[in-house]
């Protein structure tokens, strides 16, 4: 079982969205790629592991705040995780 537990929301200055998958090894295997996908695009996200479940949050530091860049790396991890 994968499933998007929420869509991207805006948190005060973060984006934040949770993922379940069906145990903690496919919840790595997905964190492990999402840091693929952050060093393409050279922005990180916190990230948060809660066994089969994984929350990331979105934020840009330097600007204290959500900027397009987080908006877009929030639609490349939602477009793998599609494909996951």
């Amino acid at each position: 079982m994968t499933s998007l537990l929420n869509e991207w929301r805006k948190e005060g200055e973060r984006l934040r969205c949770r993922f379940a998958f069906k145990d903690f090894k496919a919840a790595l295997d997905f964190v492990n790629r999402v840091g693929d996908l952050a060093e393409e695009a050279n922005h990180h996200p916190d990230i948060h592991i809660f066994y089969n479940e994984v929350e990331l949050e979105l934020w840009t530091h330097t600007a204290g705040g959500v900027t397009e860049k987080d908006w877009e790396l929030a639609a490349s991890i939602s477009a793998f995780f599609k494909k996951f």
